[in-house]
C-alpha cells in the first residue's frame, strides 16, 4: 500500500510570519534523523496485515524532535558550556522526562517558579514561553535571562498583543493549565477568553461579537480545533483568525502520519511523556480512527497486553521525544517477535531556528544529549 505525500504549505506559511531574528540556515546540534535502515532492511508498506503471520513494525516519519525542541535543548547545553553549572531552567525545558533528567545530570537545575532562583543568577525560560509578568519578575530579581521560547509560540504571543491593542476580544483555543497557554493568556489577560471544546464556545457571551478573534495553542488536535473553529464561525460570523494556523508544523505532520498509517496497523505506540500535549494528541488521533494507541515514556512501559493479538504495530514519537528512545523501543519489539521493519515517510521536514541572540555568536563544545 502506498502512502500519499502531504502538501507542505502550512510549514512555509508559518515560517513567513516569524520575525527574521528567529530564522536561520542551521543550528548547532541539528543532525539528520536516524533512519530505520540503521537497524533493519526497509521495505515499501505493502498492506494492512503481515503475510504468513509475520509480525511487522511500521516506523512513522517524521517523528520525534521538532526544530523548537532542538533549539531549546541546544540553549541549555550551550549555556552550561559557556557559563558552567548551575544553570537554572524555569519549568521543564521541553515536556520529556528523559531529556530533563539528562540535562539535570549535566548541571541544569529545573525550578517551578523564579522565586526558587537565587537573585542575580542565570535562568532559561522553557520552549513553552512565559507571560509578561514572569519577565517582569525576572527583571525585579536581577536575573540573567536566556529565552528558549519556541519561535512558533512567540508568533502566537505577538498576535495576541497586536489583537488586544486593536480592541479585539481574543478567544484562545487551548488546554487550561498548560504552560504554553498560561504564557499566552498573560499577554492580554483582560482581552482573552480560554475555550477547550465546542461546549465552551456555546457558553461564550461577548460584549461585542463583531470584534472578536481567535488564536490556538500550537500543539492541539487538528480535528478538534477544526470543530471548535467551525462552531466559533457559526456563532460569530465576523470572527478573525490568524493569517496562518497557530498549530505548529511538527504537530500537524505527526498527526497526519498517524492518520495515514492507522488503517495499516493493529495498534500504535507513541514515545513521549504523559505531560506532552502533542504526544497525547497522537494517541487521540489514532484512537479516533478506531485503533488502540498507547503513550510510553520508554520501552520499559510496554505491557504484554498492548501487543496481544497484534501483527502490525506502528511506532512514532512526539516532538519532544529523543530518537534513541524510539530505537530502544524498536529493539524491544524485535526481541518480542516483530522482526520486519518498514519505515513510512509521509513528508520531509527541514525546519530550523536560530539560537537566542545572546548565544548565537558562540560556538562552544556542546554537551552531548542523545537525539
Amino acid at each position: 500500500m502506498s502512502v500519499t505525500t502531504v502538501q507542505r504549505a502550512n510549514t512555509d506559511s508559518q515560517l513567513n510570519t516569524i520575525p527574521d531574528n528567529h530564522k536561520c540556515l542551521l543550528y548547532l546540534s541539528f543532525l539528520p534523523m536516524p533512519t530505520a535502515d540503521t537497524l533493519f532492511d526497509i521495505k515499501t508498506p505493502s498492506g494492512t496485515q503481515s503475510s504468513g503471520g509475520e509480525k511487522k513494525i511500521l516506523l512513522l516519519k517524521p517523528r520525534g524532535f521538532c526544530a523548537g525542541v532542538v533549539r531549546a535543548i541546544d540553549v541549555v547545553k550551550i549555556a552550561l558550556d559557556l557559563y558552567g553549572a548551575p544553570i537554572y531552567v524555569r519549568k521543564e525545558i521541553v515536556h520529556n522526562r528523559h531529556v530533563v533528567e539528562e540535562l539535570r545530570g549535566a548541571g541544569a537545575i529545573f525550578v517551578e517558579e523564579l522565586a526558587e532562583v537565587p537573585q542575580g543568577a542565570r535562568v532559561i525560560f522553557s520552549a513553552h514561553g512565559v507571560s509578561p509578568a514572569v519577565r517582569e519578575e525576572a527583571v525585579a530579581r536581577k536575573l540573567l535571562v536566556i529565552d528558549a521560547t519556541c519561535p512558533l509560540v512567540t508568533k502566537v504571543h505577538l498576535e495576541a498583543v497586536k489583537l488586544a491593542k486593536q480592541g479585539f476580544t481574543i478567544v484562545l483555543i487551548g488546554h487550561r493549565d498548560h504552560d504554553e497557554v498560561i504564557g499566552t493568556l498573560g499577554e492580554a489577560p483582560e482581552s482573552t477568553i480560554l475555550v477547550s471544546d465546542v461546549e465552551d464556545v456555546d457558553k461564550l457571551q461577548l460584549k461585542n461579537p463583531d470584534r472578536v478573534s481567535y488564536l490556538t495553542q500550537t500543539t492541539l488536535s487538528l480535528d478538534e480545533t477544526k470543530d471548535i473553529v467551525t462552531r466559533l464561525l457559526e456563532r460569530f460570523p465576523k470572527i478573525v483568525g490568524p493569517k496562518t494556523q497557530d498549530i505548529c508544523y511538527a504537530t500537524e505532520n505527526r498527526q497526519l502520519a498517524v492518520k495515514a498509517v492507522a488503517p495499516m496497523c493493529d495498534t500504535l505506540l507513541v514515545v513521549g511523556s504523559q505531560n506532552s500535549s502533542n504526544s497525547r494528541r497522537l494517541v487521540e488521533v489514532c484512537e479516533k480512527a478506531g485503533i488502540p494507541a498507547y503513550l510510553l515514556d520508554d520501552c520499559g512501559e510496554v505491557e504484554a497486553r498492548m501487543l496481544t493479538g497484534v501483527n502490525t504495530v506502528a511506532v512514532t514519537a512526539g516532538a519532544s521525544a529523543p530518537e534513541h528512545l524510539v530505537e530502544e523501543l524498536i529493539e524491544h519489539l524485535r526481541k518480542n517477535g516483530f522482526t520486519n521493519l518498514e519505515e513510512v515517510e509521509i513528508k520531509e521536514e527541514d525546519v530550523r531556528f536560530t539560537l537566542p541572540s545572546d548565544l548565537e555568536k558562540f560556538t562552544p563544545r556542546l554537551h552531548p544529549v542523545r537525539a
